[in-house]
């Protein structure tokens, strides 16, 4: 197929190369007289060479591709055309969409010795003369996508206090299950979104981080050790690249299945086909969502005892602090708790206002 421009006729597909048909010609004249040596150093000699002419003047394409205001055009041609297409883009948007072009962003890439960004990846096209796939060189011309270095790096960053992993204080006062239910989905999310990227193995980095921050949060609930979080925690699951280790919290039901939160055990190897299938949390943990499944447990979290509960409220939990090893009970699972509410029992709740010595809250 053709078209032309102006007195150049341009077409859709590149001229065969005229070396690697010189090439093509004597390995089929070296198989005729069945010189065997000779053929098999004229296959290896055309392997370095394109069949087609990369250089053809008459040959053009162009792809375009756009998702909401991001958009990429892909162009094979000399970079003055490249140049004249973005001129006529930014006049097309100034002029009929009354919308800038910004220049910052509008970059001109060579994708084979470049990398262009486009909705989060790096989209650059393969070159490989020595891989052989098929008895073919198939990478090469292929399009590949990679995940930017800096945006694992951005990813971390939340993550890190000083360069290295920390606790999540905002999370350290919801429950094991909040935790790891709330780390594994961010992680879940960011590792499905970059499994069509052919170096998804970046995100080791990332993984580790997390998972870090992740166990010191939990030591930090728990006043523990990253060690002892991660022996509780620790698990294997079943995925399509066999056995993998991850971290669980499990919340037990009656009558039902556990409610599970997981981390981790994601292969981080490419998939084709790769979906989505959970949406990115609230990293905050509300207390008033917890407090209301506090309330829906309907025990009392002095003595145990279930019936019809109240709460109990105080004004700051600086009033708790420090602890003072005559403090009452009551006093004291609050502190640990870091919480300025206490579901309790009417007859707990008695006690606690009443300030009794004698009172077996007190011991």
């Amino acid at each position: 197929m053709a078209t032309r421009t102006g007195n150049l006729k341009l077409n859709t597909y590149r001229a065969r190369n005229p070396a690697y048909i010189r090439m093509q010609t004597r390995l089929a004249t070296a198989r005729r007289r069945g010189d065997r040596a000779e053929a098999r150093k004229l296959r290896q000699q055309m392997r370095n060479l394109p069949s087609a002419d990369p250089n053809d003047p008459s040959y053009r394409r162009l792809r375009y591709a756009r998702y909401a205001d991001d958009h990429l055009l892909g162009f094979a041609g000399p970079k003055h055309e490249a140049e004249e297409i973005k001129q006529r883009l930014t006049r097309f948007l100034r002029e009929d969409l009354k919308l800038e072009l910004s220049a910052d962003k509008t970059l001109i890439t060579h994708a084979r010795t470049g990398a262009a960004r486009f909705l989060g990846y790096e989209i650059t096209v393969q070159h490989n003369d020595s891989k052989i796939t098929r008895r073919r060189r198939t990478v090469n011309g292929q399009v590949a996508l990679r995940v930017p270095l800096d945006v694992v790096k951005g990813m971390c960053a939340p993550y890190l206090h000083r360069g290295q992993p920390a606790k999540q204080t905002a999370l350290q006062n919801g429950s094991d299950y909040t935790i790891v239910a709330t780390f594994g989905a961010i992680y879940r999310g960011i590792v499905q979104y970059y499994l069509l990227a052919g170096d998804v193995f970046r995100l080791h980095r990332l993984r580790w981080v997390m998972e870090t921050s992740m166990l010191k949060t939990l030591a930090g609930k728990h006043r523990s050790t990253v060690t002892k979080m991660a022996t509780k925690h620790k698990a294997r699951t079943d995925t399509a690249n066999g056995p993998r280790t991850c971290f669980e919290a499990r919340i037990e039901r009656d009558g039902r299945k556990p409610l599970v939160a997981r981390f981790g055990g994601i292969p981080l190897q490419r998939q084709r086909s790769a979906k989505i299938i959970d949406r990115r949390p609230t990293r905050v943990d509300y207390p008033h969502k917890e407090l209301i499944t506090r309330l829906l447990a309907d025990t009392c979290e002095i003595c145990q005892q279930a019936g019809e509960v109240q709460v109990h409220h105080i004004r700051k939990l600086k009033d708790l602090q420090p602890p003072d090893p005559h403090q009452p009970r009551w006093a004291k699972i609050m502190a640990n708790r870091r919480r300025k509410t206490l579901v309790v029992c009417a007859a707990c709740h008695d006690h606690i206002h009443t300030g009794n010595p004698t009172d077996p809250l007190t011991q």
